[in-house]
């Protein structure tokens, strides 16, 4: 049984990956420190499953799974993230990921869902699938429920600083469709400008004040 763990921090990959093969019999973790090395051990390997952090230093965990999964639906894929905001959940769910738990959740958990998702079933961590099911899609800021996946991508990497043109280059596209993307997002969230669109993206907790990451 082969499971690809996909985080950006070494030391934490190291942990977990540890934590796993005693967790799980006959286990071997492949490992990746971002989204496109990530999708390229994916399409090399094929590994049983995927467990995938959302903020990589390149595209996001959420876009490596949209790609892993728009070319195999079969595809098994497990987030397993700090973040527990409403909306990051969903977009992650929306992808066609089997699962998401969150970084503080109990070794239990952890065990649980891996074994769940290796079995093709779903599994969201029991107080996220409560909110998610009390609040509904868009948590704490309605307007996001209107955004798609790549929109929602095109608006974190904004939020995170990336000029049009990488965000073309780490996406496949032309600048022109960023660019056509960007202008749509501004309608939709009710922004004039990239300012307010990275206020509204601090606000719902998808940005750190100060920095260019992913919250």
């Amino acid at each position: 049984m082969k499971i690809l763990l996909t985080d950006d921090h070494a030391v934490v990959r190291k942990g977990y990956a540890s934590l796993l093969e005693t967790m799980l019999d006959q286990c071997e973790i492949i490992e990746a420190g971002c989204g496109q090395e990530g999708f390229a051990i994916w399409q090399q390997q094929q590994p049983d499953l995927v467990i995938m952090d959302i903020s990589l230093p390149d595209i996001s965990g959420i876009e490596t799974a949209r790609r892993i999964l728009e070319r195999n639906q079969t595809a098994r894929v497990l987030f397993f993230s700090m973040y527990d905001e409403l909306p990051i959940v969903q977009q992650a769910l929306d992808t066609g990921a089997l699962g998401y738990i969150t970084k503080s959740c109990a070794l239990e958990t952890l065990r649980d869902a891996v074994r769940r998702v290796l079995q093709g079933q779903p599994y969201v961590e029991h107080e996220l699938a409560t909110r998610l099911a009390i609040q509904g899609k868009g948590g704490g800021d309605p307007r996001l429920s209107g955004i798609t996946q790549r929109e929602f991508e095109i608006f974190v990497m904004l939020a995170r600083g990336f000029t049009p043109k990488h965000i073309a280059d780490q996406l496949c596209i032309s600048t022109k469709t960023v660019s056509n993307h960007s202008a749509l997002l501004k309608s939709k969230l009710e922004v004039a400008s990239t300012a307010e669109l990275v206020h509204l993206a601090i606000r719902c907790g998808l940005v750190k004040p100060g920095c260019a990451e992913l919250a």
